[in-house]
């Protein structure tokens, strides 16, 4: 293959410069993607990733440089808009692969005419891009993202935008492309879909470029990061976690961002070694230790992120913050979710997860009170403030109004500069917090309601789908913030990383009901994987086959770390004792006739009791921790 050809088998490009309105996005940018490459576009917002994805698209053109792919490829993308037609939602996929839809016109041309020798030409051309099997192909993508078979059937207009998004990715899906351009296509997915997804991607034999902000994503599709910033294109090879160790390397040679380095570093250190001090509760405790080391590793790559938060105190806690006692919930009187039982108190983190169309947004609304029981009660505690972020609190923001106008609007007695230094934080700085929000992105929508929320002080944080249209750094930030956050949360997301490190218990919502799930995401993406390819006999001898082996293997496993798990254990009922007993004198020491000078030794007995359990729970705590460090490595070893 001589250097031309080479050079057209590919995207190049060269020296390249664009500008958008008085914004400089690319200056002098260079990149090259072999074909067959699947690539992960990353940058912060603004940065020009779907200013690159409408250069191939030919959409727009570069001010200097060229931009140059194969003339022959086809490429596909989803639509962002969805035509108001009546026709099936299959019919509307298969419009995805243009040349399956003109060889059936031109055949339904060629038989009205007579025409066989055509007619043959046609079949033959018809067989060779398996057009008769076009129809079970569009209802496998169809399937996978989510629709019954009766949807496939329903017209396109009968379904919400969400869904009407759905319909394009599957669109884009069936085109038989050479390169394929997905920009975001995970934001209106459940994790069902996205698994599905993630799956279809990995056979997908074309060149792949996706910008999206979820990281398991990234890791479980692409190869290489193409990340954006300083004008400039820089290829990583591997998936998104490993161009995070290899940009943390690059910026620590960088001397002026060293420090700044250290210091955010030093702050994740500090904040790991307060929380092991204070914890009081043994899986809080342990899934807040391993996020915050997690954390710790990657906090080299984001030094330079613009979002800096964190929730202060809740005005008020109580315990439970909210119950749910024998609930049901659903609309017009039809119960969707029965027999619901829900304690949340403080430091409980919840991750719901089930399929589409489960109940998960509506068990948050009855949590939220926005939807009453049908039938058993809800009951909050007195006086507590609930934070409640949903996709449509996006569309009630006043549009004419400034980021500032509505926190004054939360807080009149503010004072403007301590508004605006919050404000700041996520990053509404300089003008950009005096704009009305009208022209603002979603990603920009977003960040102001979750600013209004954490003001407010909740105690109770509901957050359902909190990350569409968050990128990774303001991502990151919230899940850094939310490792100090005091009160309950329940969440929905289909970002995975959000989720393990948010989350200490995960609920299942299916088949009507709600209930613990006793697994993790690793888990559950079995569980659906498994459910989906529930027809492959011989997957299923197989794993029939090594279930008897496997649960002898636990077996063993759990006997010869049965030992470690009783000192585990042993420890987690000290410390219920210890706290049960300082809330028992708490609530002693809350008596005001206490205080009165008759009162005085049985006071400063009750004080010395206070002092000696206090101490007594941290060495409880530490005796706890150094527990589960040791099962931790032991589990560890046997894998």
């Amino acid at each position: 293959m001589g250097r031309l050809d080479t050079i057209r088998a590919m995207i190049n490009l060269s020296q390249l410069s664009l500008r958008r309105g008085p914004r400089l996005l690319f200056e002098a940018a260079n990149l090259v993607i072999h074909p067959g490459q699947r690539v992960g576009l990353t940058g912060a917002n603004g940065t020009g990733k779907s200013s690159l994805f409408a250069m191939i698209r030919n959409e727009i053109h570069a001010d200097s440089g060229d931009l140059t792919l194969p003339e022959s490829w086809v490429i596909a993308h989803v639509a962002q808009e969805t035509p108001a037609v009546n026709i099936p939602a299959i019919d509307y996929v298969l419009q995805g692969d243009a040349e399956l839809n003109q060889l059936l016109t031109q055949l339904t041309q060629a038989e009205q005419t007579n025409d066989g020798h055509l007619q043959t030409q046609l079949h033959d051309k018809l067989g060779l891009i398996d057009g008769y099997t076009a129809r079970s192909r569009a209802a496998k993508l169809l399937h996978g993202l989510g629709f019954s078979a009766d949807q496939q059937e329903n017209a396109v207009t009968t379904f919400s935008g969400g869904w009407r998004m759905r319909l394009n990715l599957a669109q884009a899906l069936m085109c038989r492309s050479d390169l394929l351009l997905l920009d975001e296509p995970t934001n209106h997915l459940d994790l069902e879909a996205v698994y599905w997804l993630e799956e279809w991607l990995r056979s997908y034999s074309g060149t792949l470029l996706v910008i999206s902000h979820d990281r398991e994503f990234l890791d479980r599709v692409v190869t290489q990061i193409a990340h954006i910033e300083q004008q400039r294109i820089k290829l990583y090879t591997g998936n998104y976690s490993d161009f995070e160790v290899a940009r943390a390397e690059h910026l620590a040679n960088q001397q002026s961002a060293y420090q700044k380095q250290q210091s955010e570093i030093a702050h994740i250190r500090d904040f790991v070694n307060r929380f092991k001090a204070k914890a009081t509760k043994a899986k809080q405790a342990q899934s807040r230790i391993k996020a915050l080391e997690r954390m710790e590793k990657i906090a080299p790559a984001h030094v330079d992120s613009p979002f800096h938060f964190s929730f202060f105190q809740p005005r008020r806690l109580t315990t439970p913050i909210l119950a749910l006692d024998k609930a049901s919930v659903g609309y017009q009187q039809t119960p969707l979710i029965d027999n619901i039982k829900l304690n949340l108190a403080p430091g409980d983190r919840i991750g719901l997860l089930g399929p589409n169309g489960a109940g998960k947004s509506t068990l948050i609304k009855l949590i939220a009170g926005e939807l009453q029981p049908l039938t058993g009660k809800r009951r909050e505690g007195k006086d507590i403030v609930i934070g409640y972020f949903a996709q449509h609190q996006l569309e009630q923001l006043r549009p004419e109004d400034s980021a500032l106008n509505h926190l004054q609007r939360l807080d009149p007695m503010a004072t403007e500069q301590d508004c605006r230094n919050f404000l700041g934080g996520f990053g509404f700085n300089g003008d950009t917090a005096l704009e009305p929000v009208a022209p603002f992105s979603g990603g920009e929508k977003a960040r102001l309601v979750l600013a209004l929320l954490v003001y407010q002080r909740p105690a109770l944080l509901l957050l359902d789908e909190p990350t569409n249209h968050l990128d990774l750094e303001m991502r990151l930030a919230l899940n850094m913030a939310l490792q100090e956050f005091e009160g309950a949360l329940v969440v929905v997301s289909h970002d995975r990383y959000f989720l393990r490190n948010v989350t200490d218990d995960l609920w299942l919502v299916a088949d009507g009901k709600a209930t613990v799930f006793d697994g993790d995401l690793d888990d559950y993406r079995q569980l659906r994987l498994g459910r989906d390819s529930s027809n492959d006999i011989e997957k299923n001898t197989l794993g029939n086959n090594t279930k008897k082996l496997d649960r002898q293997a636990a077996a063993q496993q759990r006997q010869k770390l049965q030992p470690l798990r009783n000192q585990v254990k042993k420890a987690e009922q000290v410390l219920d004792k210890l706290n049960a007993e300082l809330a028992k004198i708490e609530g002693l020491l809350a008596d005001t006739s206490l205080y009165e000078m008759a009162n005085k030794e049985k006071l400063k007995t009750l004080l010395q009791q206070q002092a000696a359990t206090k101490s007594a729970l941290e060495q409880a705590e530490m005796d706890w921790l150094d527990a589960s460090e040791i099962l931790e490595n032991a589990e560890t070893a046997e894998v």
